[in-house]
Formats: C-alpha cells, sequence, structure tokens
C-alpha cells in the first residue's frame, strides 16, 4: 500500500468523495437557504424603517386615492369611472391640463438651458464660485415665500411692483406723460368730444373773440410748478384768444378767474372748423392761449385729448392673459441655481485633455462647446432635465400663491386643481382622487425611465 505525506491529499481524502471540492461547506448545518439569510439580515433591519415609511406614507396613500377615486364625494356610493368622465369634461380641469403641459414643455428647458450658459460662463471668470452661490440663494428660500415676493415684484401699481416701475420709467422716458389726467369741464363752456376725444366748445368763436374754459377734476398741487395766476385773455382782431384755468377757488363763482386759480400750462389747444384742425398751439404759464391764422368764419376751440389721458400704468402682469408666463418666470428664477450647481460639477469632471485636443485640432470655442462639451454632458443634462419636470409636474406654491383668486383658474395646474376640488367650497374628494391618480400617471413614465437609465449607467 503506497502512502504519501502530501498534506492536500490529505485533506482531500478526508472530506470524502461526496463533497466537492473547493466548497467545504455546501451549506448550513440546519438546512436553511442563504437567501432567507439575506433577507432577514442586517442590511433588512436597516431598510425595514425606510420600507415602513415608504408604506406609509407613500404606498398606502397612493392605493387608497385610486380606490376613493371610484366612489363619490361622500365616499359611500360606487359610481365606477363617472369622476374619470367628469375630470375630463370640466373646463378649470382642462385648463389644469393644458397649463401643466405649458408648464412641462417650457419651464424645465429654460432652466437647463440657461444653467448650461451660467455654467460655461461662470468657469471663465475669477469669483465663478461667489457668482453661484448668488444663483444658488433663491432655492433656499420656500417656495412659499418667493410667490409672495413675486407677488410684490409684479404687482400693478408702480410704487410697489418693480416690473411695472421699470416699465413705467422706460415708457415715460420716450412718450411724455399726459399733464391733466383726470381733469373735466365745469359749467356747459365744454362738453366731452365723442369722435376725436377730450373737448370741445359747445359754441364757436369768430376772430377777435375771448374763449374761457374752466376744468375741475385734479389737486391743486398736480399743477406744473411752473403756473402762476391766470389771466383774462384780451381779444385781437384775426385770432381767437382765450385761457384755460384750474377753476377751484373755495366759495368763488364758477367760470369766473379769482385770485389763487392758476392757468393750466402746457395745455393743447385746437382750432375746428367743419371738423378739420386749422389751428393749434399750447397754454402758457398762466393758461392763456393764442389761435393765429384764421381765416373769417367760426370755429369751435378743442381742448385735445392727450391732455387728459390716463398715464401708463404698465402691464397687468397678474391678469388672465400674462399670470401663467409669470408664475412661470418666477420659478425659472428660483430653480436656475439648481441646474448651475449640477452641471458646473460635471464640467469640472469633463477631461481637459479632450477639449485641449479639439483647440490644437483648430475649433472654435463653438464647436468645442457644442461638439464636445454638450456630448459629455448629455446624460448629466439629462438628469437635470427629467428632474425638473418630475418637479413641475408637481408644482402647486408658487400657483397658489402668486396667482389672485380672481383668475386662479386660468392659472390652474393638476396640482392645484386637485386641492380646489378636494378641499374647496362643497369638496369632493372623489374627484379630487381622480385628478391625484391622473398626476401619478403623467410622473410615473418619467419616474420609470429615470430609474431604468439609472440601471443601465451602474450596469
Amino acid at each position: 500500500m503506497t502512502t504519501t505525506n502530501d498534506p492536500k491529499a490529505a485533506d482531500g481524502a478526508t472530506r470524502g468523495a461526496g463533497t466537492p471540492p473547493g466548497n467545504p461547506r455546501s451549506g448550513p448545518p440546519d438546512g436553511s437557504r442563504p437567501g432567507w439569510r439575506r433577507l432577514f439580515g442586517p442590511a433588512t433591519l436597516f431598510l425595514l424603517p425606510a420600507l415602513l415609511f415608504l408604506g406609509v406614507f407613500l404606498a398606502y396613500p397612493a392605493v387608497y386615492s385610486v380606490v376613493r377615486s371610484f366612489f363619490d364625494a361622500s365616499g359611500s356610493q360606487f359610481v365606477g369611472l363617472d369622476n374619470y368622465a367628469r375630470m375630463f369634461t370640466d373646463d378649470r380641469t382642462l385648463t389644469a391640463i393644458r397649463n401643466t403641459g405649458i408648464w412641462v414643455l417650457v419651464a424645465p428647458a429654460l432652466v437647463t438651458g440657461l444653467g448650461l450658459v451660467f455654467a460655461v460662463l461662470t468657469e471663465r471668470v475669477r469669483w465663478a464660485t461667489a457668482f453661484r452661490v448668488l444663483l444658488f440663494m433663491p432655492m433656499a428660500i420656500s417656495l412659499f415665500a418667493s410667490g409672495i415676493i413675486f407677488r410684490l415684484v409684479y404687482d400693478e401699481n408702480p410704487d410697489r411692483g418693480v416690473v411695472n416701475a421699470a416699465v413705467v420709467t422706460v415708457h415715460d422716458t420716450f412718450a411724455s406723460p399726459s399733464e391733466y389726467p383726470g381733469a373735466r369741464p365745469r359749467g356747459e363752456e365744454l362738453a366731452p368730444d365723442t369722435t376725436r376725444g377730450g373737448f370741445t366748445t359747445t359754441r364757436g368763436y369768430e376772430p377777435g373773440e375771448t374763449a374761457t374754459l374752466p376744468l375741475v377734476g385734479i389737486r391743486p398741487t398736480d399743477v406744473p410748478e411752473q403756473a402762476v395766476q391766470a389771466a383774462d385773455p384780451e381779444p385781437v382782431g384775426d385770432t381767437i384768444e382765450g385761457v384755460v384755468w384750474l377753476d377751484v377757488a373755495l366759495g368763488g363763482e364758477a367760470g369766473v378767474i379769482e385770485d389763487g386759480e392758476n392757468g393750466m400750462p402746457r395745455m393743447t389747444v385746437d382750432a375746428l372748423q367743419d371738423g378739420q384742425t386749422v389751428a393749434s398751439t399750447t397754454s402758457g404759464d398762466d393758461g392763456r392761449f393764442t389761435l393765429t391764422g384764421l381765416e373769417p368764419g367760426e370755429y369751435e376751440v378743442h381742448l385735445a385729448a392727450d391732455n387728459f389721458t390716463e398715464p401708463f400704468r404698465g402691464l397687468t402682469w397678474l391678469g388672465p392673459t400674462l399670470i401663467t408666463p409669470v408664475i412661470i418666470s418666477s420659478w425659472v428664477w428660483i430653480m436656475t441655481g439648481f441646474a448651475i450647481t449640477f452641471i458646473a460639477a460635471g464640467l469640472a469632471a469633463i477631461p481637459r485633455d479632450a477639449l485641449e485636443a479639439a483647440r490644437v485640432d483648430g475649433a472654435t470655442e463653438w464647436q468645442v462647446f457644442r461638439k464636445v462639451t454638450i456630448p459629455l454632458l448629455g446624460p448629466l443634462l439629462l438628469v437635470v432635465f427629467v428632474t425638473l419636470m418630475i418637479n413641475v409636474l408637481k408644482i402647486f406654491d408658487l400657483v397658489f400663491v402668486i396667482a389672485p383668486g380672481s383668475v386662479q383658474s386660468e392659472a390652474g395646474v393638476i396640482a392645484l386643481q386637485m386641492w380646489q376640488v378636494s378641499f374647496g367650497a362643497g369638496g369632493n374628494q372623489g374627484l379630487g382622487s381622480a385628478l391625484v391618480v391622473l398626476l401619478l400617471v403623467l410622473v410615473l413614465p418619467i419616474m420609470y425611465f429615470n430609474i431604468r437609465r439609472f440601471r443601465r449607467e451602474r450596469s
């Protein structure tokens, strides 16, 4: 019989023929499966709180909302798909769906584009970090507080609204505002002119006559500073002389110039004959004017409408026409810092060798940006875009705060409509739950796409 001193051979002989080589322990002594050990191992204990949280606050509400959507407002009667049919025939809900579509198509693309541009530009400035911090700061403010800020920024009154204050300033730089908005005639000497606007005398004047035209409707302090005491006109043979003044003396006689009543300077005055303007002039500091170059005949004196038009007060930003673009602009201002932060991190990870090689090959900066930078940033830009899209589908705070109550129906989105239907007057939580399901159906495909992309990158 042959013996050996090889320890490996001896060990193999000890294991016996039934035990596979290299697997000294084919299973646990008690016969339990390794899969069960992994399922109830330490990892599961650490994940259990998160799973319970997701189950209580995500899975259960989602399932309950789906079930609740098939019942009426009280939740006692099964109505099937009636809530869904009503949802797609209600005008306000259709408007909310349309606005949500506008948000999804416009807002994420704007934020991603601006974030890319600013991230690339800030790479070339010395204080890049400080600049990015400033752009990221709006995200530190809650959406509710940001909505209050933008509600004031877009206020229609230029004394409060920053945007309208700027618009009015630019407008008045190129077009002078009227001097006497709201002024109106006193007595029967003048009457509103429905054809030209402004006011026209109720009788005709011939050269050599005088016209006294008293006005009221504005405060004496609103008259231009150069205004002086009004003076009676003096008749001249071939002209029509006149005076226009603010007839507001307390206890005075109407239509009579008295002490303390100032003329109205720079008032545009026209002479009309057969409906045509034949002469025009402006009043002096004492309110007197002279219409010259008149042929013999009878003329009407007309105070032009430009003298009385209300000053330009800006645009109605919070009206039904502009409310959705305004809210989108505020969201873009808030979220651009988020996009800049992520894209700047991606830019920092791009190999500089690839950029320098493109420049050495003769590529311009635009070609480097378009053909090297953007392709390398493609996956990251997609992450930012999809994340913003999911965020937009859930937008609620800004619309609720910025849009006045009178235009919330025009600015509504699905999340806001869901809240108003469920908890507003005559709340219908069955219809509200149907809107929740609609929102869930819109979000799930985007989330599924995002999860698949993450798994593909990991593999």
